[in-house]
Formats: structure tokens, C-alpha cells, sequence
């Protein structure tokens, strides 16, 4: 169906002198929308973007970052050779000879000395399907190693194990067309206007239409995606469980339930209403700070409601106990009976525009083709597949990236390779993370130098978006085609390329004595994997590079039955939770502990979705006398992840330079802050120094720290704030609650004869007005010898503008807010 955005706007950024020589099919590389693309080339060089008018996710739309990602591209801080660290702790020039050679060599070394588990790969869920699969291959069939991971287990793993738990596989059930189609939307720790542009404008151009959705949002902080709700449910940190339990149980309560669907289609239900029953509007409204009335409002909107969906992001996949929130919200829709139609369903995005990818195709956790990696039919299926020894395999849960920083500190990991990410930036506690890095051999593929390879042994130069070709998975399962518009630059290779070389070196076969890998292009790879996905929940069977570019993308599964893909899952309301075809056997809820084949067959699903008691567990870490206020973290409109890429767009990176802390006006009123001052904000593990933002945007007792910024020349890394606490179940760390004090960075002078405060003032380059209100000083202001005045340190402008939504109603943007400076008027 067409979406609510205008198809004559398309949004275009170029940069050239003279024509244009081509435009080349693509797809945004930036955050899961997915938005269709055409690439500017002149003179074999990207010079421009623009949307594709045709494709139905975006119409021609782009965001701020799509729409200046191709600068990166020609950036003149290119890696254009491998390089080695040398003997002297330099990083030197090398060949590619001499990288992958002492690569392969030191690969062999470990595989000797410390078996095939003593090697990890940590991707990204910015490459494509071929390379992940790839990845699958090499890692699983070739290095025999348990310890595949990616930079998608620090953003969206619990949206898989969400899924897995209540219906037995991944890929969200619900799609963009559905919420095109809802009456109520859901924005659950999910802010669409920041992270997700071209699709907030989408729902907001309907809404100015229609009317329609009725926008719930929940989120600690008001957002703009929150200023732009019917309702927005302003919780109190880590209360994600209780604030779902509280409305479940009023909807209970309201009879707004689908007896018949419960009955018929779901198993568990008298054990979630039995946890659900302590959980009263009162008791709900003491844990979130939610008043009763506003859970009684939105109680009452979800049950009543034709058709919903819920999306959820990094609020909720970040915080205490994400996993039972996001399983949580799977049985609202369940009881309701609101998924597999249209308009209705869960849809648990993805941040990165292909980090459902790497899942879907084994990169990370499962084997290919949604397998289970405990259940030896499906290991035995990839044996087969491969032409390999069944015992090559490695069988069991999925160790992710905190896991292996343990086993990189005690020395079982003896080569880290890392493809794409820069986990020096990403990693909670990072001065930990660090540490353990050190103590490995660590590969590094990357465009640039970056705070990772800070700790690298080897750097190899990649290729980059528009310089490779392949396919992407958006959040909705929707594979889209990424054509090669230039050649890389000369000394670079692609990560495809990489990979196969690498595997060609370790000289990997299979039983028959076969190279592993006997495919060379990208869609030979593609064509490999289709035969892997075959039968299973995320078959593309049917799919060719040809029909992606002719329909603009298809959503899995693309079989024979559904040639021209599947907008939504469980339209039969058949789930996958039978034993022998499910994808995981499911985790103890509060433990994490993996299921065994007996446990889940007891449960006795069989093709139903599986309701859960949920309980809600306060953060490990709470705020203290010693740190008294909560830190949370999150991403701005205007930069992607750790700014390898937008970083290097002039535009973005004016825009919004540096680092900064939002604090409430009340909590800068208590500590007597200035807008601007530059203040230190500390934290169990770690300290930073950046400007004071004074909003309304954060609550009292809450202070918010972007996670762009990590430079070890700058002390502005929010990850040396946050904890390295997982979630039980997805091992997905909590980023989003760690505890925090707000320390001022200030000089005392006395005042001498003939002093003053306006001279003070002046010496500082401040106002008299702000070294008043730095030392709430009260009318008539007095400067008596002797008398010692504050004058902070530093102070820096931080205005950042908001984006103007185009095609959408103007959102008021955030300002700083104006402090008194006297209160002699109250």
C-alpha cells in the first residue's frame, strides 16, 4: 500500500561541478528504516544521494545522516594501506601480504596453542548478507569457534530473544505497512524522530491526514517523538516491567481480551495473570511515578483499540530486565488478539540497517536460517549443507561480546578479530574493555583509524557503503540491494573480499577436500544462501538480485508459496514452537539459564505462542548518597553511532561538535549551574568533562549523556559512566541506568581592593550576570575584601538545533533554558 509520505518529494544532497555521469541503485547504510537510494558518481567518485521516489519505505525521503553519509567516502583521512604494529608499539605501513600473512600466521598459532575457541569474530550490522554468512561459514565450519558476535548484541539482541521466547523464531511479525494501517501506535523506549526520521515523518504526514495513530510514548525523557504523542508515559528509570504489568493488569481487569485467540492460539495464561495480579494502578503508579489516572488513560486506549502496534528501541532493549519487558509487550498483543492481522503486531525494530541481518544468516548466535544450535537435527542439516564433519560444529548458546571480554581478560581468547565496529566507543565500561583488548591479538577492519585501533595489531583498509555490492535486512525483514557505484579506493578491499582470502589462506575444506568456500562474487554467495534458507522462517528461496532492484525490496519469507514476499508473520496464527523446528528451546526468564529439549517440550506449545509471567527487577545499580542521580544514554538526530562515518560530514559535525550532559532546570538550580559550564559527571567507574545543557527534557534526579563522543584525547566517552550489567537472557548490557554525581569545575578568588564583579566577569569572558548567578548572590551585591567569588573554569555553546521534519507539523525544538538570576521576584 502507499505510505503517508508525498512521492514528488525527494529529498537529494550533491556536491559537483557539471553533470552527473550516473545514478546508481542503493540503499541508505544508516540507521534499520531501510530507505531506497540512488548514489551520485562523477568521475568514478560519489559526489550525491538521493531517495528513491519508487521505494515504498521512504518515497523518496531521506534523513540528515542518509543524506550526508557520502562524505565519509572521500574523506582525505582514508586508510589506504594494511598496517602492523611494530616492535615499538607503532602502527607502521604495510602490505597486504604482509598483514593477512602474519594474520594467518598468528590465526594458525592460536588455533594451535589454544583451540578453535581461542578465536573470536566480532562484526557489525552495517555490512551485508553475503558477509555474514560468510562469517557463518568461516567461523563455524572453518575456525570450529563458539564465539561469534557483533555490534548488534549492543543494540538489538533482545529483540531476537523476545521473539524466540514467545514464538519460537526471529523476524518481527508486524511491518511499516501495518503501522500505515494501526489505530493506536505504541512507541515503547523508542525515539522514532531521532533515530528513525524518514519513518516518524511517515507516521506524522498520516496523523496530519488522518488523524491517526493515537501516539503512546514511553520514555523517561520528553523527546521530540514524545512532545509529538497523544500521551506520553514518562516512567521513572528501569521500571519498563512494572509499567507494562500495571497496564496489562488494568486491561484485565477491563475484560479487554480475546478469550477465543488466548484459548485457541497461546499457551501460559494463567501463569502471566497470576504475576500480574499484585500489580494495581496504585502499586504501578508508586514503582514508575506514573500518575494513576494517565495508566488508567492509556490502559484503557490499548484495550479498547481496533488495531495496535508496539515498536520498542533502545529504552526498552537497554534497560532492566529488557528481554521480560519486550516479552511483556508480546503478550498485550497476544491477549488482544492484535498480530498477524493488519494494522496489528509487535514490531521490536533493529537500530543498524542490517543488524537483523547478521542474525538472520548466522553471523552472530544462531545458525544460518533461524537453526537452533542445540538441536543436533538442525546441526546435522548443517553439516550437510556444508559438506563438513557434524563434530566441526560447535553446539550450544550463543557467548556474547561481554562474555568474551571475560575470556579475553583470563587469556582463553587469543585473537580478536573485528570487522566494521568500534567498540572502544561502544562497550559499557570501556576503560575495562580496553584492558582485555590488550591482552589479545587484535585484527581491526576498518575505513579509518578510530579509537579501536588504539589497541590493534593489524589494521586492514575497507571498503565502504556505494564502493561494494550486496544486501541488507531493515527491521520489517525487508532485503534490499545495494549495487557498487565506484571502484575503492586503490589499496582497499572490501570485507567480502577479506574474508575469502582469509579463509582461501587457512586453507579451510570441507570432508571431500574441497575449499570451504567456492564462491567468489557476492551473489554467488547469495545463491549459496538461498539453498541454506530453504524450509526455514526466513527462506528467500525466491529471491534473485534482479527482483530486489524491480520491486525495491522483499520481506522474507520470499518461498514459493509467497514469490513477491510476506508483509507480516502468523497471519495463520501458526508459531514456531514446535521442538524440532524452533530456533531456541528458550531461557529460564530470570535467569537466563538455556532451556534443555525436554523443558521446552514440556511447555507443550506445539505451533502456539507462549504467554510469560513477568517480573520486574529494579537495576543492579541504583543512585546512592555517593551518586545520587541516574545517567542515561542514547543517540542524537545528528550522528550515528561512534561518528566513524557522520563525523566526517562538515554539516553534521558543526552541527552537534562535541559531548554534552542534559540536566533538569531544578538540578541546576540545587548545584547553582550556568548553561554551558563545563562540569564533570562521575561515576562508579569513570569520569567525563563535558558542558551542562539545562533543559526540561530530562527529569529531575536524571542527567543524559549522548554515546556519539569517546576520543581517548577527550574525556567525553559516556561508556565510562555506564555499567557492564546484561540482561539475563540477550546478554545486552544496560546502557540505559548507571549512577552518577555532578561535580563543578570551578577557581575561588578572593576579591582584592578595587575588585568587582564585573572585572571578575571580564577576566573570565563571562557576563556579571552569570558570575552572579554562579554564586547566587542576592541584591545589593556586595564586594567586600576578602570575599571569595566562583568563576567556573570553562564554558562552551551548546545549542543544538533540532531537525525540521519536513512535510509535518513544526515540533518546537529544545532550548536552553534561561535560569533567574536573582530569586529576589519569588
Amino acid at each position: 500500500m502507499t505510505n503517508g509520505l508525498a512521492r514528488h518529494k525527494v529529498d537529494m544532497n550533491v556536491y559537483t561541478q557539471g553533470e552527473i555521469d550516473k545514478w546508481v541503485y542503493s540503499t541508505c547504510n544508516i540507521c534499520s528504516v531501510g530507505c531506497g537510494c540512488y548514489i551520485a558518481v562523477k568521475e568514478n567518485k560519489i559526489v550525491g544521494i538521493k531517495g528513491n521516489e519508487n521505494h515504498p519505505t521512504n518515497c523518496g525521503r531521506l534523513g540528515p545522516k542518509g543524506e550526508n553519509q557520502w562524505y565519509a567516502n572521500n574523506s582525505p583521512d582514508r586508510l589506504l594501506t594494511p598496517l602492523i604494529r611494530n616492535s615499538a608499539g607503532q602502527l607502521v605501513p604495510a602490505s597486504w601480504e604482509e598483514a593477512m600473512g602474519l594474520f594467518v600466521e598468528k590465526a594458525k598459532e592460536v588455533l594451535r596453542t589454544k583451540g578453535s575457541n581461542g578465536i573470536s569474530i566480532y562484526s557489525t550490522g552495517q555490512g551485508f548478507l553475503e558477509d555474514y554468512y560468510s562469517i557463518a561459514k568461516i567461523g563455524r565450519a572453518g575456525i570450529g569457534t563458539h564465539f561469534l558476535d557483533a555490534n548488534t548484541r549492543l543494540c538489538t539482541a533482545t529483540t531476537e530473544w523476545c521473539l524466540l521466547q514467545s514464538f519460537g523464531s526471529d523476524g518481527v511479525p508486524a511491518s511499516y505497512d501495518d503501522i500505515d494501517e494501526a489505530d493506536t501506535l505504541m512507541l515503547f523506549g523508542h525515539n522514532l524522530a531521532e533515530t528513525g526520521t524518514v519513518l516518524f515523518e511517515r507516521v506524522m504526514a498520516r496523523k496530519q491526514r488522518t488523524g491517526r495513530p493515537y501516539i503512546i510514548v514511553v520514555d523517561p525523557r520528553k523527546t521530540i517523538t514524545a512532545r509529538a504523542a497523544d500521551l506520553h508515559l514518562q516512567l521513572y528509570p528501569g521500571t519498563n516491567v512494572a509499567l507494562l504489568n500495571g497496564l496489562l493488569h488494568l486491561i484485565l481487569r477491563q475484560g479487554d481480551i480475546d478469550k477465543q485467540f488466548i484459548e485457541n492460539y497461546t499457551i501460559g495464561f494463567e501463569d502471566m495473570r497470576a504475576e500480574l495480579e499484585p500489580w494495581t494502578p496504585e502499586r504501578t503508579a508508586e514503582v514508575t511515578g506514573i500518575p494513576i489516572n494517565i495508566l488508567h488513560q492509556a490502559a484503557k486506549q490499548l484495550g479498547k483499540t481496533r488495531t495496535l502496534v508496539s515498536t520498542t528501541l533502545q529504552g526498552a532493549f537497554q534497560s532492566a530486565d529488557a528481554t521480560q519487558a519486550c516479552i511483556a509487550i508480546n503478550n498485550l498483543h497476544l491477549i488482544r488478539g492484535l498480530i498477524g492481522k493488519p494494522g496489528c503486531g509487535p514490531l521490536h525494530m533493529a537500530g543498524q540497517p542490517s543488524s537483523s541481518g547478521n542474525r538472520t544468516v548466522g553471523g552472530v548466535g544462531s545458525y544460518p536460517g533461524n537453526r537452533n544450535p542445540e538441536n543436533p537435527a538442525h546441526i546435522a542439516e548443517m553439516a550437510r549443507l556444508w559438506n563438513v564433519e557434524e563434530s566441526k560444529l560447535e553446539i550450544g548458546p550463543e557467548l556474547g561480546i561481554e562474555e568474551q571480554i571475560h575470556y579475553m581478560e583470563t587469556g582463553q581468547i587469543g585473537l580478536f578479530w573485528n570487522i566494521h565496529t568500534n567498540p572502544m566507543v561502544s562497550l559499557p565500561n570501556r576503560e575495562r574493555a580496553r584492558k582485555a583488548f590488550e591482552k589479545a591479538f587484535v585484527v581491526v577492519q576498518d575505513p579509518f583509524l578510530t579509537e579501536t585501533t588504539e589497541v590493534a595489531d593489524i589494521v586492514l583498509p575497507t571498503a565502504m557503503w556505494g564502493e561494494k555490492e550486496g544486501t541488507m535486512e531493515n527491521a520489517t525483514r525487508t532485503i534490499n540491494l545495494l549495487w557498487k557505484a565506484v571502484e575503492p579506493p586503490n589499496g582497499v578491499k572490501s570485507d567480502f573480499e577479506i574474508l575469502l582470502d582469509f579463509s582461501r589462506r587457512m586453507e579451510f575444506k570441507d570432508k571431500d577436500g574441497v575449499p570451504l568456500i567456492t564462491y567468489t562474487t557476492p551473489e554467488e554467495c547469495f545463491e549459496e544462501w538461498k539453498k541454506v534458507s530453504k524450509g526455514r522462517p526466513s527462506d528467500m528461496s525466491e529471491i534473485t538480485y534482479e527482483k530486489l532492484e524491480k520491486y525495491n525490496g522483499l520481506q522474507w519469507p520470499v518461498d514459493e508459496k509467497n514469490p513477491l514476499g510476506t508483509t507480516r508473520l502468523y497471519s495463520d496464527f501458526k508459531f514456531h514452537t514446535t521442538a524440532d523446528y524452533a530456533q531456541s528451546y528458550g531461557k529460564d526468564l530470570h535467569t537466563g539459564r538455556p532451556k534443555l529439549k525436554e523443558e521446552f517440550e514440556k511447555v507443550g506449545a506445539n505451533g502456539r505462542a507462549i504467554l510469560y509471567g513477568t517480573q520486574h527487577v529494579p537495576p543492579a545499580e541504583q543512585p546512592s548518597k555517593e551518586f545520587p542521580m541516574w545517567v542515561t544514554t542514547g543517540r542524537l538526530v545528528w550522528h550515528w553511532h561512534t561518528r566513524t562515518k557522520t563525523g566526517r560530514s562538515p554539516y553534521l559535525h558543526m552541527i552537534a561538535p562535541d559531548g554534552y550532559v542534559e540536566i533538569n532546570v531544578k538540578d541546576a538550580e540545587e548545584l547553582n549551574l550556568l548553561p554551558g559550564e563545563v562540569v564533570r559527571v562521575v561515576s562508579p567507574r569513570g569520569w567525563i568533562e563535558v558542558p551542562a545543557r539545562i533543559v526540561d527534557t530530562v527529569q529531575p534526579g536524571l542527567v543524559f549523556v549522548p554515546f556519539h563522543y569517546g576520543s581517548w584525547q577527550k574525556h567525553e566517552a559516556a561508556n565510562e559512566l555506564t555499567v557492564d550489567f546484561v540482561d539475563p537472557l540477550s546478554k545486552q548490557p544496560t546502557f540505559k541506568q548507571a549512577s552518577c554525581r555532578i561535580e563543578k569545575i570551578r577557581k575561588s578568588y578572593p576579591l582584592d581592593e578595587g575588585d568587582n564583579l564585573e572585572t571578575i566577569a571580564a577576566q573570565h569572558g563571562l557576563t556579571m550576570e552569570q558570575v552572579i548567578q554562579a554564586n547566587r548572590d542576592f541584591p545589593p551585591f556586595r564586594t567586600d575584601m576578602g570575599k571569595r567569588v566562583e568563576v567556573p573554569l570553562s564554558m562552551v555553546n551548546v545549542q543544538i538545533p533540532s531537525y525540521m521534519y519536513r512535510g509535518v507539523e513544526k515540533i518546537p525544538a529544545f532550548q536552553q533554558n534561561k535560569l533567574h538570576v536573582t530569586r529576589g521576584d519569588e
